[in-house]
């Protein structure tokens, strides 16, 4: 954590609209309910706004609609979370790796001098790694791998062959980029391998949670836009194209081949089907199920509501009888029309 910033000084790099003492020292940040003393706070909703009446928050960050409600030393800015999210990072600072190659790591590739390697990391051959790029312990690069400038790969992470990853990357504790996608061809009871022989293609900006895994390409390349931003013990499929600045919260799988757009989201546990084409700003709610393209930006939900067992075993059964009564129905339909045309 760092030593503290005023408000000032903190809207004189973010920006924002500063109300009250601006020379008022923060140096850590809270919830309008445990914040304290020396501490700032944030509000983005209104169902907040008896906790802004009781917050014993040092300062506040504020939208324009709530800039009277309290008579604290507040920043107004139209995004809050945003700006909080900006503030978070200037109080606590990403610690950063000292530059060198620990005794025990194993390194085929020359590096720059401001790059820090771990023990037992691996680094193959022909690598080539930007400046101020940090290999924690165990990270495996292989054969021909790219890493961009300032970019962190955690513990354990293990880059296959000829992948690449660009600038100011943050790769999480146990991912695997590369490994082979799941490809087989039937041959009577068989299963015969088909090598995957493309890479995994990362751009800038992308953050890749624990033990997220994104497999190679068949042929081509998987693509991970720029700006990505993937949860943990995510499953992305061979040849899948994420599109820039989409979000996926943990769990999500996505076959193979599927197309997903710029500044899409996907709740936790949704499923992605192969093959599909997912237009930009889609947004999947949690546990959906997405089986078909979606073409058109918006809110796209299929789950289930939760009931008691009994009720939802009652509500299945039903749902399973209206074919047969959409049937019933049509037929009677006809009935109608022929008697309307004899009548």
């Amino acid at each position: 954590m760092s030593g503290g910033l005023q408000l000032d000084e903190i809207v004189a790099r973010l920006g924002g609209v500063l109300q009250g003492d601006g020379s008022l020292l923060v140096s850590q940040v809270g919830s309008l309910l445990s914040a304290g003393a020396g501490q700032i706070a944030f509000i983005a909703s209104a169902k907040y706004r008896e906790q802004l009446q009781r917050t014993q928050a040092a300062a506040v960050i504020v939208p324009p609609q709530f800039a009277d409600d309290t008579l604290l030393p507040r920043i107004v800015h139209p995004n809050p979370y945003a700006y909080y999210a900006r503030v978070v990072a200037l109080l606590n600072p990403a610690a950063q790796g000292r530059p060198g190659v620990h005794p025990g790591a194993v390194v085929h590739s020359p590096l720059p001098a401001s790059v820090s390697v771990g023990e037992n990391a691996v680094v193959g051959e022909d690598v080539r790694i930007g400046e101020n790029v940090t290999l924690y312990p165990g990270c495996v690069l292989g054969d021909g791998v790219r890493v961009g400038d300032d970019s962190v790969l955690y513990a354990n992470v293990v880059v296959y062959d000829h992948c690449v990853i660009g600038r100011r990357a943050i790769i999480h504790a146990g991912a695997v980029i590369g490994a082979d996608g799941f490809g087989f061809a039937r041959d009577g009871e068989r299963w015969i391998k088909i090598p995957q022989i493309g890479r995994v293609v990362i751009g800038d900006d992308v953050e890749i949670g624990a033990n997220t895994s994104i497999d190679r390409a068949a042929l081509d390349d998987t693509v991970i836009g720029d700006g990505v931003k993937l949860d943990n013990q995510i499953q992305v499929a061979h040849n899948v194209s994420i599109g820039d600045h989409t979000a996926m919260a943990g769990c999500v799988g996505i076959a193979g081949s599927a197309r997903i757009g710029r500044r899409c989201t996907v709740g936790g546990a949704g499923m992605i089907s192969g093959h599909l084409e997912i237009a930009d700003d889609v947004h999947v709610s949690a546990g959906t199920l997405v089986a078909k393209s979606l073409s058109r930006p918006g809110a796209y939900t299929g789950i289930f509501p939760l009931a008691p067992h009994q009720e939802w075993l009652h509500n299945a059964a039903q749902i399973k009888r209206l074919a047969k009564l959409a049937e019933r129905v049509a037929e009677l339909e006809k009935k109608l029309e022929l008697m309307g045309k004899t009548s």
